[in-house]
């Protein structure tokens, strides 16, 4: 499947998912306000550590064997059972994990036992969340792109409604329980659209782990691992630094900046991951590989400028549409956002370089000191620059991650094609 058409297909299931998103951030503006969305930011930082680290790390290593063995079908079944059984073993172990320290674990997110039982509710469901990544995973990795787009339509769908309807009737606490179990609906719709497949049998998903597609997953696992974490941990520390210098009510300004940012990111990254990774998997020699990406610059950073400017100019009008007028102050973030917004594009394009080719090293260098770096950044330029120096750090950090990526990744490439081709 070429580009384009990956890309028609794709972003009919992105316009709608952030559609439901821009709607779902307008009640979130009226019912839970800015302090609101930092806790929800917060506790949406919690699950994305946790599915990780319940099976969600080893869904990129799914994605690229899966294209890689695609004239292998024994060879496929044996991946995903591995995968399957790693998967569940590892949900059951966190869903028991956080019931037992459930108390300790509200504490430290919320600093008191109020939303104690929305961790109930994510521990019960987690096996849910973790299931419909993992399939998910495979209709990528199988190149299914219109499966995958009912599947994630559906799942805008059930967001947009629950997060809603709770958020409305039982403000915070209700969006926090939300977030906690829509994925289960979710997964009903992911498995009927993969039990309709010829290739799909509960048998194929669960058996015997193989040690030697194991190791192959663990690299992908330890990559996703520490680049889930550490972005997570870091955004953890720099909403602290924001309450902490300006207040709660900022650091909700900075997460719904946050959100509008990944809302037309969304469409870029979802593409990326959909078309890129398995294609560049597929790619074997340093002047193919370069070809892609140089494609990917072609037609994907225009589009994503033209869109930053497009919000730039509209600013205001953007705000009060999508939040309400007590968020405002955001726009002291905008346009350097939207400066490291294009310049983080521009990283994805080569980094997925660095992910489909698994530079396991690389990876883990550049996620952990970039994902770090930008800390002492923040911390810096806010002191020079008030809080639009938030914005800038991001900006500059981008920046450089982009530059050393591109170097560290072509310059390995080059080694290892012991091709004298340059890039660029």
């Amino acid at each position: 499947m070429n580009l384009l058409k990956t890309s028609v297909l794709n972003g009919i299931a992105s316009l709608i998912k952030i559609a439901a998103m821009f709607v779902l951030n307008k009640i979130l503006a009226v019912y839970v306000g800015p302090a609101g969305y930092a806790a929800i930011s917060q506790f949406q930082n919690f699950i994305q550590m946790v599915i990780t680290f319940a099976g969600n790390a080893i869904n990129t290593g799914v994605v690229k064997y899966t294209s890689e063995y695609h004239e292998d079908e024994k060879r496929q079944r044996e991946l995903w059972r591995t995968a399957g059984s790693i998967v569940l073993v590892c949900s059951l172990i966190l869903m028991a994990l956080i019931i037992l320290f459930q108390k300790t674990i509200i504490l430290y997110l919320f600093g008191s036992t109020e939303y104690q039982i929305i961790l109930v509710w994510f521990a019960i469901f987690l096996i849910f969340f973790s299931f419909n990544a993992f399939l998910l995973a495979i209709l990528n990795g199988m190149q299914d792109i219109s499966k995958l787009v009912v599947a994630n339509i559906f799942g805008s769908i059930f967001s947009l409604a629950i997060t809603s309807l709770l958020a409305i009737n039982f403000g915070l606490k209700g969006a926090l329980i939300a977030l906690s179990i829509f994925q289960s609906l979710n997964f009903v719709v992911t498995i009927i659209l993969c039990y309709r497949t010829s290739w799909f049998k509960f048998s194929y998903i669960f058996g015997v782990i193989q040690r030697d597609i194991a190791k192959k997953l663990s690299i992908f696992a330890l990559m996703v691992l520490i680049s889930v974490f550490f972005d997570n941990i870091s955004q953890i520390l720099i909403r602290k630094i924001i309450i902490s210098e300006f207040g709660i009510n900022y650091a909700g300004y900075w997460d719904a900046m946050t959100k509008l940012s990944n809302g037309y990111l969304m469409l870029v990254g979802s593409i990326l991951s959909i078309y890129y990774l398995p294609k560049l998997s597929q790619l074997q020699t340093y002047i193919e590989i370069k070809k892609e990406v140089n494609y990917g610059y072609k037609w994907i950073l225009p589009i994503a400028i033209i869109t930053c400017l497009t919000i730039f100019i509209m600013k205001e009008w953007v705000v009060k549409l999508l939040f309400t007028d007590q968020f405002l102050p955001m726009l002291e973030l905008l346009s350097w956002q939207l400066v490291g917004d294009v310049i983080k594009i521009g990283g994805w394009i080569v980094g997925y370089v660095i992910l489909s080719q698994a530079m396991m090293k690389i990876f883990i260098g550049t996620e952990i000191f970039f994902a770090l770096s930008i800390i002492p950044l923040t911390v810096l330029f806010s002191g020079i620059w008030g809080y639009k120096g938030i914005t800038i750090a991001f900006a500059t950090n981008g920046l450089l991650y982009w530059g050393v990526c591109n170097y560290l990744a072509f310059k390995k490439l080059n080694n290892i094609k012991n091709s004298k081709i340059g890039f660029f």
